[in-house]
């Protein structure tokens, strides 16, 4: 059994390998071209990120928290269906948000058209406010990222002890001081867990900050490595970046601690407070806002478009969109669910230290963005490419090019250090819901390992596996950072053409593309919704 041991490390290293390689690349010394960003934009960078930061951790708080107390603490029509769909913006990536509200908000669009036409105004006759912006790409941030924490603190709110809230109630307290001083402060770790990862997020967006001309590090990693040339100035702006997101990790892990000091009594579902007239509607009102303005309003200017524009461009070059997305996704979500069955068995296995630890460190590139993840792959690889051309010159007079580098295998291999903690979580939970019991039995009578897998776990994980495999599919298809770096010349995916499109103001025809991604993004949160509404009957 050491070989499973062996090849656990071994695996989690060489995952860990592009994160360490941007790390190392502090070490090397600062070129001019770095002391030139370093008098001129690194101060924006890092001013505009933090102001990003700012804005979407308090839009995803608020939204995110008001959504959670309305659907698990009251009592208003259309609760029932509200609880569910408002995951629904999770489905709709931040990039495509950002060109559908350009679309309709812009000067050319449908709604200052309809101002300057009914009140005959003219261009500078009114203000507006500029949906390219800081403050706009704050707004598309958290339209689609306050259903993480919605998710996480729905649930922390329903699991709150009734007795506490009961007693808050009867000791005077009224509805918002029992939210403020009972339920936030034991929804606090829930609350501060969801907003470190609409924050992560935040920091691995790339499309809605370049669209939006927001100078953030994800776009001056671009513009250092394309624009100037520099990948090692590219690879210490990364480096700089990886600083919020560990900074990011630090504070998510200090909230976690504090959940063994909450306690759970009374595992009865809430009693929620009952809201009629005006309260009712206007709980109805806010529900109905923040779903319309996360989803339903930018999915139907999507189909709008779509419907307009079909005859040109769903044509055979779109189904080599659809089928490139789809089999690079495939691939990637495979590797990723093997990858994940292998570290995840092997620590059931070997439950070390060492083994934790080592698959800990193989989960950590779901926290770092993708641009980071493409340079540190990128790197490691073209220098491999380099030794290889080197030596096939000397030995045999042939020059192999680029083998690795440019090509499928680095972006697929990227797409695994970026989603592997994905599947390793479904797998994880999958495993810890069989009774080592079960394995000590199949052992006992002579089992390898490898058989215990295949006719025992395998059987027993096929729910955890398909759903590895799903959201692992999904998120690979919604990457546009790693893929426009990584993607090998005359290869393109869904997210690609779709940035592209919008990149040269063709919104229209970028509709397509873009409602192929979100109708595939909607089967994960179908799937998370359906688990909401197996144990929304059960709590009521």
């Amino acid at each position: 059994m050491s070989w499973w041991r062996g090849g656990l490390v071994t695996t989690a290293l060489l995952i860990a390998v592009p994160v360490l390689v941007i790390c190392a690349s502090l070490t090397l010394p600062f070129s001019d071209t770095w002391r030139h960003l370093a008098d001129t934009v690194l101060q924006d960078y890092i001013l505009n990120s933090l102001l990003l930061m700012l804005g979407v951790g308090a839009g995803t708080l608020v939204l995110g928290v008001s959504a959670a107390w309305l659907t698990a603490m009251c009592e208003f029509p259309g609760r029932r269906f509200f609880s569910w769909a408002l995951l629904l913006p999770m489905a709709m990536p931040a990039y495509i948000i950002a060109y559908t509200y350009t679309g309709l908000l812009d000067f050319t669009g449908p709604l200052q058209s309809s101002l300057r036409d009914t009140f005959e105004w003219g261009y500078g006759d009114y203000y507006f406010p500029e949906i390219r912006s800081l403050g706009g790409a704050i707004c598309m941030l958290s339209l689609v990222l306050y259903p993480y924490v919605y998710l996480l603190v729905r649930v922390a709110f329903s699991e709150q002890s009734t007795a506490l809230l009961e007693a808050s109630r009867n000791l005077g307290r009224g509805p918002w001081q029992t939210l403020f001083q009972v339920a936030l402060p034991m929804a606090r770790p829930a609350i501060v867990a969801g907003v470190s990862l609409a924050l992560m997020e935040t920091l691995a967006d790339y499309g809605t900050v370049d669209y939006f001309g927001v100078s953030v590090f994800t776009t001056g990693i671009f513009r250092t490595w394309y624009g100037l040339g520099e990948l090692q100035t590219a690879a210490q702006l990364a480096s700089f970046l990886l600083l919020f997101v560990f900074a990011l990790i630090v504070l998510e892990r200090a909230s976690r601690q504090r959940l063994r000091f909450h306690h759970n009594s009374e595992r009865k579902s809430p009693q929620r407070m009952l809201l009629h007239g005006w309260r009712g509607i206007f709980c109805f009102g806010l529900a109905t806002t923040i779903l319309l303005l996360g989803f339903l309003l930018p999915a139907t200017q999507l189909l709008l478009w779509a419907v307009k524009t079909w005859q040109q461009n769903i044509d055979l070059a779109f189904l080599v969109l659809v089928a490139n997305s789809f089999l690079l996704a495939a691939i990637a979500a495979l590797c990723c669910l093997l990858v994940a069955l292998f570290l995840g068995y092997g620590k059931r296995l070997h439950p070390g230290k060492i083994e934790a630890s080592a698959v800990r460190i193989s989960a950590m590139g779901y926290a770092v963005p993708g641009t980071v993840i493409a340079v540190g792959v990128l790197l490691p690889f073209a220098w491999l490419d380099n030794h290889i051309d080197a030596f096939m010159r000397q030995q045999f007079d042939i020059s192999t090019g680029l083998l690795l580098s440019g090509s499928l295998v680095a972006l697929v291999f990227a797409y695994v250090v970026r989603y592997l903690s994905v599947s390793l979580q479904a797998v994880e939970a999958g495993l810890a819901r069989i009774r080592p019991s079960i394995d000590e039995s199949a052992r006992s009578l002579g089992s390898s390992p490898r058989r215990v897998l295949s006719r025992i776990h395998l059987p027993m994980l096929r729910g955890s596996l398909l759903t590895a495999l799903l959201l692992v599919f999904v998120d690979v298809l919604k990457e546009l950072p790693a893929t426009l770096i990584l993607r090998p010349f005359n290869f393109n995916t869904l997210a690609v053409r779709t940035y592209e499109l919008a990149s040269d103001e063709r919104l229209a025809d970028a509709a397509a593309p873009a409602l192929a991604i979100v109708l595939i993004g909607l089967l994960p949160v179908m799937l998370m919704t359906r688990n909401m509404a197996g144990a929304q009957r059960i709590n009521d």
